[in-house]
């Protein structure tokens, strides 16, 4: 979990560029089609720069790993409300990449679930002082990975990785079908995320099972990614929010207490 710039700087000639360029972009979407793509070749002098940047980033947080994550190689709208996605298999150290002068990372992938309460609330969750985003307030959520060998990065994988993050951050066992692709945010350093509406539950019951999954991280030895969460009934509540704001959450919450 990892200036604004045009994604158009990352598309091949051939792909067109359809989104219109915004700060924060939200977009409705009726279905996704996703491509695999080949990553971009990078100059040897930027890869050595992205090591160094990454490895001084590790010694000063061991907690961060070189997984693997989808990055975007381009996007297009193929008809009115279907999006196509072109993405592409690379590292988190990928994302060093942003902070070498003149080098250009893909715009990242993520997944996250607007997880209301049963009262009309909607929860919010900070990141632990483990990760690379310490303190930052967000929606439940994460970078998506690749899928392994022989499967489909689909529609269906990405509901069950949004399923996934919301069992192992807030521990809800939420079913993948039960969740709704709600909206599609297009912001900081280009980088897509999948927005989730999950049904509705007590509070209660969210706090409990919070709590239980903290819990069961610590007892395995791991820092949880989250170590708060708060309960937000109108966009005016995240200035009540002490620490960095994920650049969509301003406009996701907007949305969500708008549409109601």
């Amino acid at each position: 979990m990892m200036a604004v710039k045009s994604l158009s700087e990352f598309y091949d000639e051939s792909m067109a560029e359809t989104l219109p360029q915004a700060g924060i972009d939200l977009f409705d979407v009726d279905r996704l089609v996703l491509a695999e793509a080949a990553e971009p070749p990078l100059p040897p002098e930027d890869a050595k720069a992205r090591d160094r940047v990454w490895d001084s980033a590790v010694r000063a947080n061991p907690a961060l790993f070189d997984g693997p994550v989808v990055a975007i190689r381009g996007l297009e709208w193929i008809s009115r409300r279907v999006l196509r996605l072109s993405w592409v298999r690379v590292t988190y150290r990928h994302y060093a990449l942003r902070r070498v002068p003149g080098a250009s990372a893909l715009p990242s992938l993520f997944v996250n679930v607007v997880q209301p309460t049963d009262d009309g609330r909607v929860v919010t969750a900070r990141m632990s002082t483990s990760t690379a985003a310490q303190g930052r307030w967000q929606l439940p959520g994460g970078s998506v990975e690749p899928p392994q060998s022989g499967a489909a990065l689909d529609e269906s994988a990405l509901t069950g990785q949004a399923a996934r993050e919301l069992a192992e951050e807030l521990g809800i066992g939420t079913a993948a079908e039960d969740l709704k692709l709600w909206v599609i945010t297009r912001g900081e350093n280009g980088s897509i995320g999948l927005t989730y509406l999950a049904p509705a539950l007590p509070e209660a019951a969210l706090r409990e099972d919070f709590t239980a999954a903290t819990a069961a991280e610590r007892a395995q030895g791991r820092e949880p990614e989250l170590d708060d969460i708060a309960l937000v009934r109108s966009p005016d509540d995240l200035a009540g929010l002490t620490g960095p704001h994920a650049d969509y959450l301003g406009p996701v919450v907007r949305r969500f207490f708008g549409c109601r």
